[in-house]
């Protein structure tokens, strides 16, 4: 049995997995090295990828800053959660906001040292990511457009260091990131529309506030009809192996995703459609590995 200590320990950990969103974490972690071996540095040997202590230094720093970025979004949208989230807003205020801002430079601090390891630019390119992240939250979050396309060029953000860090400008890898970032922007409407409630009591400008809950369908819906340039590019223009499966059934979750948005009214309806879009990205990392089959064989 655990002592009552141990007990309100184990509950603060918890308090601030949930603030720092640590599954969300593990994946960019997970997709930053897959799309470093399939895509970035297809070339290179998988080990010489792995091993690569420069690419931990920029995962782990990616980690850190979006750990950061998580709490000090928390931080500024504390009471809109007790609207939106009750729930998850009431396990994360068993951390105090004071030990939160603490970790919250802590953490920023550990990036900036991470990242000097490697270069003095990439020193220069996280402390312009956090600078980014604290401005969205405290300012741009609350504008309609601005705030939907910040958070979504912040979002694949991690993935552009790496990027940088390789020197791959293979046009693939635009056509990934012009997916990617079409099914993030779509998100990130989808959440608007999940949290009208909370964003309307405490004056956010969202879009579904300032133009309707029509008007996001229709932005929705023409987002959805966009992703399918990317889509169709990635299966006719270029070899992404067996991941072909994957864009084809991204195309039945996308049908299925704007047939249900016109017939979505309630908080529950958007949580579902917000559901689809995160399956589609989770599945699309795991996907990668799909590009090249030869390489896991290998290494079973």
């Amino acid at each position: 049995m655990l002592s009552r200590r141990q007990k309100h320990i184990l509950l603060k950990f918890f308090s601030m997995f949930s603030v720092v969103r640590g599954y969300n974490i593990l994946v960019v972690v997970v997709a930053q090295y897959v799309t470093s071996i399939y895509i970035f540095a297809h070339d290179k040997p998988v080990r010489q990828v792995v091993f690569d202590v420069n690419l931990l230094m920029l995962v782990l720093a990616s980690a850190a800053t979006i750990a950061g970025g998580y709490i000090i979004n928390n931080f500024y949208d504390s009471e809109k959660d007790l609207i939106n989230r009750p729930h998850k807003s009431m396990i994360d205020r068993l951390v105090s906001q004071n030990t939160k801002l603490s970790l919250y430079f802590v953490l920023n601090f550990m990036a900036a040292v991470m990242a000097s390891y490697v270069s003095f630019n990439a020193v220069i390119f996280f402390s312009g990511y956090i600078f980014g992240i604290w401005f969205y939250s405290h300012k741009l979050k609350k504008m309609p457009f601005i705030g939907n396309i910040t958070s979504a060029i912040l979002t694949i953000t991690p993935f552009f260091i790496i990027f940088i860090y390789y020197k791959n400008f293979e046009p693939v890898i635009f056509v990934h990131a012009m997916f990617l970032f079409l099914i993030i922007s779509m998100r990130e409407l989808t959440k608007d529309l999940e949290n009208i409630k909370g964003d309307l009591a405490l004056g956010y400008q969202t879009i579904p506030i300032v133009y309707g809950e029509k008007a996001s369908k229709i932005m929705l819906t023409i987002l959805t009809w966009l992703t399918l340039i990317p889509i169709y590019l990635l299966l006719y223009n270029f070899e992404v192996g067996r991941m072909d499966i994957y864009f084809y059934l991204s195309l039945i979750l996308l049908l299925f995703f704007i047939l249900f948005v016109w017939k979505s009214k309630t908080k529950m309806h958007y949580l579902i459609l917000h559901n689809i879009l995160k399956l589609i990205i989770l599945s699309g990392v795991l996907s990668i590995l799909l590009i090249d089959v030869n390489v896991i064989l290998k290494h079973i």
